[in-house]
């Protein structure tokens, strides 16, 4: 009876448009263009996808299935699946990770909206980068502006975990993706018709592995995590929502190749632009907030692109956080037995304090560093490197060696049958190929990248 209180999604195709609008984010459309700036263009590219298809779809469906067999959220499923083992410290984990995410993230959500106000007021007309550097930066290194910015936005993300699962995180995800989808391919034609687009296509798509280091396979990895949301609870706790007639495994690829289509349209958004107006593609964070304001204002109708622009930037932060608040949100319903209006209030809340002290980093508490890090910093490697690389390896761990193959092409075929051949190879990968590669670069961030 209790399993079936719980609230859920309606069919497949509200699953895939939740986990998508969880996938596609920020971690798309404003750290995937500059981290594959910052690392050589195409290489990169390459190999972000190629993790996304060995590394990410098999997670993903590892999360799906721990969280639909559990029927709980991502601290409940491992204590239901394994009891009295110590394997509740992954969904734990978890939570934390969602904590510490979504402190940094709404901070970059913040100036989403702050940018949209901008774009709209026309205050990015007639400046060059430098002026537009400088207004960056005294926005980010301001005190109540950047705070009002995060705690308006951490609001609409109460307000839609607030009304539950299908009511709330369905039924706005349902809308905000296909205008997502919509926006960014009106601004992929724009940019790439501008003279000299070209080059940017073609750091986009030709590879050039000379520019690759081990630190880019890192990020890479890093970033398919960061931008497929595994690792931090999410998806075990929408798994959880899925009902028994949907499709895991074709849900995950969909999922997926929605969550790389919309990275590789962003780069075909900003690449092809930042090379016809001369600009430097490894601008780093502020490539869309300093970058792309000076490319919109040096184009023609680019007042009207940069208001488009910037709402998709917060349609898409807001379809993310959505889900990882969420993660806490069940977690304090299910395992502290509050109300949906308590948890929200109290895990946005907590999370907002912790947010304060991100967004502040920049500002006040630059010089505030632990481990030579801002407090925004080392959220962010923290999340990216240490949560969702060590989460996902855990997960797969526990997928491949704990749960076991039986129970794991049990669940995957509770919808549809899959050919033994492919779900033996989806095991395979889950056990062996997956903790190698996630393993490989979990140490190499632990002992090479170091928090230095």
């Amino acid at each position: 009876m209790a399993i079936k209180q719980r609230d859920g999604f309606s069919g497949k195709f509200g699953v895939i448009a939740a986990a998508a609008g969880s996938a596609v984010g920020l971690g798309n459309i404003w750290r995937f263009p500059y981290v594959t700036g910052e690392n050589g263009g195409g290489a990169f590219l390459l190999l972000y996808v190629f993790f996304i298809i060995v590394i990410g779809v098999p997670v993903m469906m590892s999360e799906f299935v721990i969280g639909r067999r559990s029927q709980s959220n991502a601290f409940g499923a491992f204590r239901k699946l394994s009891p009295g083992s110590a394997w509740w410290i992954i969904g734990l984990m978890g939570i934390v990770a969602a904590f510490v995410i979504l402190s940094f993230y709404s901070t970059v959500a913040g100036w989403t909206l702050e940018y949209v106000y901008q774009a709209f007021s026309g205050n990015f007309a007639g400046k060059n980068i430098t002026q537009l550097n400088a207004d960056f930066a005294n926005f980010t290194s301001g005190s109540w502006r950047p705070l009002f910015w995060q705690m308006l936005f951490m609001i609409f993300t109460a307000g839609v975990v607030f009304a539950g699962v299908q009511k709330g995180i369905e039924k706005y995800t349902k809308i905000l993706m296909p205008v997502l989808l919509v926006m960014i391919i009106a601004i992929c034609v724009r940019s790439v018709t501008l003279p000299g687009a070209e080059k940017g296509l073609r750091f986009l798509f030709e590879p050039d592995f000379s520019k690759l280091s081990f630190q880019g396979v890192l990020t890479a990895l890093g970033q398919a995590a960061f931008s497929l949301s595994i690792g931090m609870g999410a998806l075990i706790t929408y798994g959880s929502y899925v009902r028994k007639d949907t499709p895991l495994l074709s849900t995950a690829v969909q999922v997926a190749t929605t969550d790389t289509i919309i990275a590789i349209l962003s780069g075909v958004m900003i690449f092809p632009a930042i090379m016809a107006l001369g600009q430097d593609p490894a601008a780093g964070p502020g490539l869309v907030f300093v970058t792309l304001p000076g490319i919109f204002q040096a184009m023609p109708g680019g007042f009207y692109f940069a208001i488009v622009f910037f709402v998709l930037l917060s349609v898409a932060a807001l379809t993310s956080t959505i889900s990882v608040l969420e993660v806490v949100v069940a977690f304090l319903i299910e395992e502290r037995k509050m109300s949906r209006g308590k948890a929200t209030l109290i895990g946005a809340g907590a999370i907002s304090i912790i947010g304060v002290a991100c967004t502040l980093s920049f500002g006040p508490l630059k010089d505030f560093k632990i481990f030579d890090k801002t407090v925004f910093d080392l959220m962010d490697y923290l999340s990216a490197n240490i949560f969702l690389t060590f989460g996902a390896l855990l997960i797969v761990i526990y997928t491949g060696w704990k749960l076991g193959k039986s129970n794991f092409v049990d669940e995957i075929n509770q919808a549809a049958k899959i050919p033994k051949f492919l779900s033996s190879t989806i095991v395979f990968i889950i056990k062996y190929i997956a903790p190698l590669a996630i393993g490989a670069v979990a140490i190499g961030a632990f002992f090479f990248e170091g928090l230095t």
